[in-house]
């Protein structure tokens, strides 16, 4: 039976985590006390201990685990901003091609995708491997999140009796485009410009909503929505992410339409000469927690959908 740890189990995304594997006979959960979680000499022992390591830290916490882990047996697998274009490092995103599935299987460094870099990257880089959208586009990205991507403080900021009216209201952050995620956005997708990025924080708990909005101009060799619907299709048949042919109804989306659950939906809308690339999902399920147990599930070598919510 394989050990898992995850330091960092009282936070937002440990816990999410922890109730994924809570119920399954096929791991056994390290854990320590609330006196030990921020003992250092513990921590290490757990962390080298155990054949599966989340970390759900800040970044420079998560840093600082990942250097304690010296047993070569145990597969680190880090949530934070800290490692996700960081050399030795594999992004943890599988279906983006075949290949991934194989590299993080023999991984033992796997970084877990930002939560709004998830949904651009999704939708950016299949179309720029398939040559449809060039390296050198300028874009930009529109998000709307759940407040729980926040952490504890932002999750008391609204959920706190008599809390301040104005949180009623989205609000849009990022304001000096100098957003942590965009690094990994513009590496992974091989731009040569970071995107425009507009996230927004808005009242509902969790869920996440990426909208891609491109003109058809700016697309190579006369390629349209339906080659995009195309490369869409083949690429994201599912079980975790998939393509579909329309998301919401009644010409709307909702943001939270997937919350408390593991999986994204990609679709395309607009028209001929302005399409909406758009992806589904929730910030703590592909966003985070959720990620990074079916990044553990196929190092395992079991059902990538085990112990997710789909």
């Amino acid at each position: 039976m394989k050990k898992v740890f995850i330091d960092g189990k009282a936070g937002t995304t440990g816990l999410r985590i922890y109730e994924r594997l809570a119920a399954r006979d096929d791991l056994t959960l390290l854990t320590l006390s609330d006196e030990d979680r921020k003992n250092t000499e513990k921590r290490c022992e757990m962390l080298n201990n155990a054949d599966i390591a989340f970390l759900c830290l800040p970044d420079a916490a998560a840093k600082e685990a990942a250097d304690m882990v010296i047993n070569p047996d145990t597969t680190v697998i880090d949530t934070s901003t800290a490692h996700r274009t960081a050399p030795g490092w594999l992004y943890g995103f599988p279906e983006l091609c075949e290949k991934n599935y194989e590299e993080i299987r023999q991984s033992k460094r796997i970084s877990v995708p930002g939560c709004h870099a998830s949904g651009f990257i999704a939708l950016v880089k299949p179309l720029t491997d398939a040559g449809i959208l060039p390296f050198s586009a300028k874009l930009s990205c529109h998000s709307v999140t759940g407040y729980s991507g926040g952490g504890k403080s932002m999750i008391a900021q609204y959920e706190t009796e008599g809390r301040n009216e104005e949180l009623s209201a989205p609000r849009q952050y990022g304001l000096n485009q100098e957003h942590k995620h965009l690094r990994e956005m513009k590496i992974m997708c091989g731009l040569e410009n970071e995107p425009l990025f507009c996230p927004i924080v808005s009242d509902f708990y969790s869920g996440m909503l990426v909208t891609v909005p491109i003109f058809s101009s700016e697309l190579c060799g006369g390629a349209g929505a339906d080659e995009i619907r195309d490369v869409y299709r083949s690429l994201y048949g599912g079980p975790v992410v998939c393509y579909r042919e329309s998301l919401g109804c009644d010409g709307m989306i909702f943001a939270s339409s997937l919350r408390g659950k593991d999986r994204m939906e990609i679709a395309v809308a607009g028209n001929s000469e302005r399409i909406l690339l758009m992806a589904l999902y929730d910030n703590l399920g592909k966003g985070a927690s959720g990620a990074a147990v079916e990044n553990m599930n196929i190092v395992l070598g079991t059902d990538i959908t085990c112990g997710l919510v789909l």
